[in-house]
């Protein structure tokens, strides 16, 4: 069995998961959930196993009195186990007892709430300072929690490791494998999505070339707001059948719930110094590398500038990768540091800063992600102008760079090297 790569969230499941009754731990598959909860779990039922469920099933209390922490894994196969778990929390099952780990329910399948109950916690592939190329000497936390946080190092990766990095995968399982084989288990996820996981989840697929022609349109759009009905064009350019808009959401229904979807909501401020704000998500994948391969893009294609089979929105499709890897980064980080990830961008599109990291008091981080060595003065206008417009509201201003030192601008902006930024 290969050793257990430590994953940040594991710090706040060391912080929260002993105190708490039960908690689920959710993401894509091949993300590392098991793994994960496997390592604080006494006792692991598995639920993909037949004859397991038709135990759970004649008796479900064995449950409680299995030896805690208790993982049940793969619950969705048995969507009632969730509401068994609920009513064991209610009726006093001991702190850290269970630990649910898998997919979100079939469609049409009637599962209650577990708020205030099962407190959900989301893995999402490995961050870059999850990955271990280079020793992060940056802190988020810390960057959150100090005005003017010392920002220091130096890194030696270039532009050419961050590409290996996106078409790499932060899926663990897929990421350290040779390229050529790392290649064809991506097409087999992507197969397995459009084949397999879409018909377990109640979603009908009449037309898997279509779907896998608005996967490629969606992962062209990454890192942008391109509408829907724009996506579908592209995906259906030349055909005189399209899908019907209710399909189109059906697709975005079913992603959203294996969790292969992981938009960046746009930035609400909770004061009044901004108005007219757009208010529509920001188009991700769970893992660059997936948009990466859809759009049949590889290291050499993406440092030759190859815009990849689908073309959609302005600027290039290596630096709207490059800010996804760097927004995944960011969400595991933020997670773990209890803030929250959006962007900013005005309705006229006159100004956008990439990533907005919020705390509880409503005190932001604001980050423009560039695919450059350095930060020029350019880069940080929209910093500067949200700088104005919110004040002390502002904890810092960031510009994460494939470059090589991490420092502080005269402006006192930071410039920090995406591998360089950690936890």
């Amino acid at each position: 069995m290969s050793t257990y790569r430590r994953r940040v969230i594991d710090d706040l499941l060391d912080e929260l998961q002993p105190s708490l009754r039960a908690i689920s731990i959710h993401g894509p598959k091949g993300v590392g959930k098991t793994a994960t909860a496997a390592q604080r779990a006494k006792t692991i039922v598995d639920l993909d196993l037949p004859r397991t469920r038709e135990i759970i099933d004649t008796d479900p209390s064995i449950l409680t009195t299995m030896p805690g922490p208790v993982l049940v894994d793969e619950w969705q196969r048995m969507p009632q186990v969730w509401d068994y778990v609920r009513r064991a929390v209610d009726a006093g099952t001991p702190r850290g007892h269970f630990i649910i780990a898998g997919s979100s329910a079939p469609r049409g399948a009637v599962v209650h709430s577990g708020a205030g109950r099962i407190v959900p916690m989301r893995l999402r592939p490995l961050s870059l300072a999850e990955r271990e190329i280079e020793k992060a000497s940056v802190s988020l936390k810390t960057l959150l929690n100090e005005d003017n946080a010392a920002v220091a190092g130096t890194t030696s990766l270039r532009l050419t490791d961050y590409v290996e990095e996106i078409t790499a995968s932060g899926l663990p399982a897929i990421r350290d494998e040779p390229r050529r084989i790392r290649e064809s288990l991506l097409d087999a996820y992507l197969e397995n999505v459009v084949q397999r996981e879409f018909p377990e989840q109640g979603y009908s697929v009449r037309r898997p070339r279509t779907l896998r022609a608005w996967l490629t349109a969606y992962a062209a759009a990454t890192s942008s707001t391109t509408s829907y009905t724009k996506i579908l064009d592209a995906a259906t350019v030349g055909d005189s059948d399209k899908p019907a808009r209710t399909t189109v959401l059906s697709y975005r229904d079913a992603l959203g719930s294996l969790w292969l979807l992981d938009d960046i909501p746009a930035w609400i401020p909770g004061h009044n110094h901004l108005e007219r704000l757009t208010q529509t998500p920001k188009h991700q994948l769970a893992d660059p590398a997936l948009a990466a391969r859809l759009l049949s893009l590889g290291p050499d294609k993406l440092l030759r500038a190859d815009q990849g089979s689908v073309t959609i929105p302005d600027g290039t499709i290596l630096g709207a990768l490059f800010e996804h890897l760097v927004g995944l980064s960011i969400k595991v980080y933020a997670e773990n540091a209890d803030a929250r990830v959006s962007y900013l961008r005005t309705r006229g599109g006159d100004h956008e800063v990439d990533l907005i990291v919020q705390r509880r008091d409503g005190r932001v981080i604001a980050i423009e992600v560039k695919l450059s060595d350095r930060a020029e003065d350019a880069d940080v206008k929209h910093l500067k102008w949200l700088k104005e417009k919110i004040g002390d509201n502002l904890i810092d201003a960031v510009v994460v760079t494939a470059g090589e030192y991490a420092y502080r601008r005269r402006d006192g902006i930071a410039v920090i090297p995406a591998a360089l930024l950690g936890p």
